[in-house]
């Protein structure tokens, strides 16, 4: 094994699928010259060059369009947004072209392309560029969603999305880019739709996926001081949906909080708790908890911006909550 950043797996996914197929090219702002925003694609340029990593003007609309036709003609391209706030203006073509394009046409095109970029808030942004938009994508059919939140789940889901035919969003975060972390020094790749349990626990199940499962693991660590155990699922994909491992949790701990960086309605959360209670709701000792930012836009103050967002205190009150100390 061996210790990189999550930038680093990123472009590591990306460098060594672009070595086995020439197919495959990345597009995006500032993602050649600059060696990316958050320099997730630093020596790509070098190594593969003009015609395989290119820079593009600030219109996602345009090269996300230009992304789904070369797709529809046989190439594999990833298309790099700065940040999914700026998806918005290409969603369009996300919604109507690339993830219904397979359908409309009877199966006579696929569609096998990835979307990628940082989601959620970052810090003092401001309102229209700290947004997370994982359930907004997910709730369109022919789309695959996939949220990673360690440097390994990125390079091996990344893999797998670049080799999956139907087109892939990858979220990512700015404020993971620089988080380090083990890599398998040979080739991986990590299957769509896998949850994993990070953490075994007996007493409560706490679901999560991308940057913020981190308040879990703080929480996790407090409450493990009052011998209360916490198992913690990362989802890693979205959608598909990982429900068998969700069920198989909530089965041995009869609890569940799910703690996800979005506003409270109609999220990620909400289609779990659904799916939890209709399906094993005998198994369930107490009410299912959602965590989520405030019912709000972000703010750009910093202490607003603390209580906006969960925390492992939150979770630390839920867990307690659902075990009724």
């Amino acid at each position: 094994m061996k210790t990189i950043q999550f930038r680093e797996a990123i472009c590591e996914a990306m460098s060594e699928e672009m070595r086995k197929d020439e197919s495959i090219y990345l597009m995006g702002e500032e993602v050649a010259e600059y060696n990316g925003a958050y320099k997730a694609s630093k020596g790509m340029l070098d190594e593969f060059g003009p015609d395989r990593v290119l820079d593009t003007p600030i219109a996602e609309l345009g090269f996300a369009g230009i992304g789904v036709g070369s797709a529809m003609n046989g190439n594999r391209p990833i298309i790099e947004f700065m940040t999914f706030n700026f998806s918005l203006v290409g969603i369009d073509q996300i919604i109507n072209n690339a993830a219904k394009m397979r359908q409309m046409s009877g199966g006579q095109f696929n569609i096998p392309m990835v979307f990628r970029g940082p989601t959620a808030s970052a810090g003092q942004l401001g309102a229209t560029h700290s947004q997370a938009f994982e359930n907004w994508y997910a709730n369109c059919p022919g789309l695959k969603v996939v949220v990673p939140s360690t440097p390994k789940d990125a390079k091996g889901l990344l893999k797998s999305a670049i080799r999956d035919n139907d087109p892939v969003i990858f979220m990512e975060s700015e404020q993971m880019y620089g988080d380090k972390g083990e890599v398998p020094e040979g080739e991986y790749t990590i299957p769509l739709g896998v949850a994993e349990i990070k953490r075994e626990g007996k007493d409560v199940t706490i679901v999560s996926f991308g940057k913020i499962i981190k308040e879990a693991f703080k929480a996790a660590d407090e409450l493990a001081k009052e011998n209360i155990s916490c198992e913690i699922i990362d989802l890693r994909t979205v959608r598909p949906l990982d429900l068998d491992a969700i069920f198989a949790s909530v089965k041995k701990t009869n609890r569940l909080i799910i703690l996800e960086e979005a506003w409270p309605f109609a999220n990620v959360a909400s289609e779990i708790t659904y799916q939890v209670q209709s399906t094993i709701f005998d198994h369930l000792d107490a009410p299912i908890l959602k965590i989520n930012t405030a019912d709000t836009p972000a703010p750009y103050s910093p202490s607003l911006l603390k209580e906006w967002l969960p925390n492992s205190t939150d979770v630390v009150s839920a867990v307690k909550k659902v075990m009724y100390k």
